[in-house]
């Protein structure tokens, strides 16, 4: 079940308000955690069991652990050392064991069985959750819970179950004993779902429409111009898709009482890989600092271009089985480390063209994400410099210009931060507040009237992040 769906919009979602705004206070955990179980039973109704499984697994080992620092100190690295396995086990087995069989049987030419598992949606946003469970009590940034019940919701609650932010315990752990719902708070939560579903559909869905014209054509009979557009296009696609999904999680969340973190922080506006890996997928990117970067000695100890390498190794493999994911975070790497031995990462260097350099590394990597090996992206690269032989520009790219350049310029102006200057230059003069407020109401309300005919009249709705 996606948010921008019909089902999501208008069964799932009135009935789960309806429901947990008219139930008792102490009975609204049990409901939504019923409801989150439902959500992830829509579209994963045979593993679900292995989501509950993986929760109660990780809230095991944070009671041994808690045990074990009272009375057997020296056992808790062990116990760490076994859920993380246990973890990481799991997703070995169910994201990358085919993967690894495959590349098994080609370098040893052997005839090891492929199993051809199915991948659980969400599992990597499931386990890291569970993991970082289990870290922070260890960590003591959190108190282990001794209801089951509360870390399965803190793992399964549907507004990031399947998609992301990555949630950490230690940051929603006082939310899910004790929290309060507000009108206004339910007023921003609403506002930002629709924002979410307006980036999602309206931007995201339109693009990848385009973009996927482009990347399932032949490169060798694109023309150079078509395929940067392609490229830019994808850009577009997965900003939209990824942010605004976030920015839904985040509003459904608020509804509900939770504050969940900022996930984006318009990234395309980075005029560095640094710059950018700090604005993009934050959730994610400070999981791997906290949790791997920092544990191998970050840049105090140990070698901390090696760290650094690690930790993107890790982000592209985190990302899908699939060389070419694999290759995108050596290739976002390998400028991190650049920028660190130049010291541009500070910001005290200034990188000339920095934004310009910026986009032209990030849309190569997008090629690579895009792209379903590296074979396909090698050649639609190729394509990109003109190395195929091919055309600088045909009239296929002046009519995919043509029919896209309003949207575009919209969806350039809502990937900066012009529209919240906009906002807050507004609020300093004098106007009355209700005159804003009915403004932005409206403007929401027309939003989620165009995103709702979208809906109905359109069956093309892809999550490219449902497949991590």
């Amino acid at each position: 079940m996606v948010f921008s769906s019909s089902v999501f919009l208008f069964i799932f979602l009135p009935i789960t308000l309806i429901g947990y705004f008219i139930i008792r206070k102490e009975l609204k955990n049990i409901f939504i955690l019923c409801m989150s179980l439902i959500f992830y039973t829509w579209g994963e109704p045979k593993v679900v069991i292995l989501m509950i499984i993986s929760s109660f697994l990780n809230y095991s080992y944070a009671l041994l652990l808690n045990y074990m620092k009272i009375h057997m100190k020296q056992m808790t690295k062990i116990i760490v050392a076994i859920a993380v396995l246990t973890n990481i086990g799991i997703l070995f087995y169910y994201k990358y064991y085919d993967f690894t069989v495959i590349n098994i049987n080609r370098i040893f030419r052997t005839n090891l069985t492929i199993k051809q598992i199915a991948l659980p949606i969400g599992i990597s946003f499931f386990t890291f959750q569970g993991m970082s469970y289990v870290l922070d009590v260890f960590m003591e940034k959190a108190e282990v819970q001794k209801n089951p019940f509360h870390v399965l919701l803190y793992i399964s609650l549907f507004p990031q179950l399947i998609a992301g932010p990555i949630v950490r315990y230690s940051d929603i752990n006082h939310q899910i004993e004790n929290r309060a719902e507000s009108l206004e708070k339910i007023a921003s939560g609403i506002s930002r779902f629709i924002i979410g579903l307006s980036k999602k559909v309206l931007i995201s869905n339109s693009f990848a429409v385009l973009a996927d014209n482009i990347f399932n054509s032949d490169p060798l009979k694109l023309s150079v111009l078509t395929t940067w557009i392609g490229t830019i296009f994808y850009a577009v696609q997965i900003y939209y898709d990824f942010s605004g999904y976030s920015d839904m999680a985040i509003g459904l969340g608020k509804i509900l009482g939770f504050d969940f973190l900022e996930n984006f922080n318009y990234p395309y506006i980075s005029k560095s890989i640094t710059e950018f890996w700090k604005r993009w997928h934050i959730s994610l990117s400070s999981w791997f600092r906290d949790y791997i970067y920092i544990p191998l000695g970050g840049n105090r100890k140990g070698n901390v271009y090696f760290n650094l390498f690690i930790v993107f190794l890790i982000t592209g493999i985190w990302h899908g089985a699939s060389w070419n994911f694999i290759f995108w975070g050596i290739w976002h790497g390998i400028f991190i480390l650049i920028e660190r031995a130049k010291k541009l990462h500070s910001g005290k260097t200034k990188i000339p063209f920095g934004w310009c350099y910026t986009m032209f590394i990030v849309l190569i990597g997008w090629v690579f994400f895009r792209c379903p090996n590296m074979s396909e992206a090698l050649k639609f690269i190729r394509s990109m410099f003109g190395l195929n032989k091919n055309t600088f520009f045909d009239t296929q790219t002046f009519f995919i210009m043509k029919e896209s350049i309003i949207l575009f310029i919209i969806a350039s102006i809502g990937s900066t931060p012009i529209m919240k200057i906009l906002k807050t230059k507004s609020q300093e003069y004098v106007l009355p507040k209700y005159i804003l407020t009915a403004t932005r109401s409206f403007v929401l309300g027309g939003l989620l009237v165009i995103c709702v005919s979208y809906i109905i009249n359109n069956s093309y709705n892809p999550f490219i992040y449902f497949n991590f």
